[in-house]
């Protein structure tokens, strides 16, 4: 138990720059609270004791702010970093070294009594108010940007953004904690750029191709008849 005590101490350590002292994390992060109790109410679910477990969640709730369902599965080294607002459904399941961003939730699609939450593997990264919804699986070492919903899979090693997301590959030689969930790719942003050069660039060679042929388009009739009239003087000329 001391073993893993350490071992969440150690983690809050690496991942939050803010924190200056053990005892800070005892009295301070409402995160590291919700993880303890949350194994102690898993442990009772486990055992028969299903209301003393959901009684034991709903305190943790008021005391923190997360809700975590005591039927959820979470690995060893998992770090919540604020954490106000988090909801973890009954049938998911959180991998070691995950980091979870406040607001984000882990939610169901379904009203069937199956295997109806995310899976969340080793390494992933949630950003503040993502939602992951249903029975699907996010990959290994995969970051999920701020604000995404997420309703697909997503692969080892990728990041997904966008609402709903959209997965941008991003491979890593090393796994290496990256704390700018911010800062993801947003190929809808790529894509209108793309788009609005290719218009520029249209519009360019239009305007080429019209004073090549002495052709005048103007948006005002009158100037339109008046310099195409000069234009065709000119011609003549």
């Amino acid at each position: 138990m001391f073993d893993r005590l350490r071992s969440e101490v150690k983690v809050i350590k690496e991942k939050d720059p803010a924190m200056r002292s053990t005892i800070e994390v005892f009295f301070c992060y409402p995160g590291f609270y919700a993880i303890l109790f949350h194994r102690i109410s898993h442990y009772l679910w486990n055992h028969s004791l299903k209301f003393l477990a959901r009684v034991l969640s709903t305190f943790s709730r008021f005391l923190t702010g997360i809700e975590i369902h005591p039927g959820a599965q979470f690995g060893d080294r998992v770090f919540i970093d604020h954490g106000m607002g988090i909801v973890v459904g009954e049938t998911a399941i959180v991998g070691d070294d995950v980091l979870i961003y406040q607001g984000v939730v882990l939610g169901g699609t379904t009203t069937q009594k199956t295997k109806r939450h995310p899976t969340i593997e080793k390494g992933v990264i949630i950003g503040s108010g993502a939602k992951i919804m249903g029975n699907i699986t996010i990959g290994e070492y995969s970051k999920i940007g701020t604000g995404a919903v997420v309703l697909k899979d997503v692969p080892p090693e990728s990041t997904c953004v966008g609402v709903p997301g959209r997965i941008v590959r991003s491979k890593h030689k090393r796994h290496v904690v990256d704390l700018d969930h911010n800062k993801l790719p947003d190929p809808v942003a790529s894509a209108i750029k793309t788009l609005e050069k290719q218009i520029e660039d249209n519009e360019k060679l239009i305007q080429i191709l019209l004073d090549k042929n002495g052709i005048c388009v103007s948006e005002d009739k009158t100037d339109e008849n008046e310099d195409c009239g000069d234009l065709l003087k000119i011609d003549s000329d």
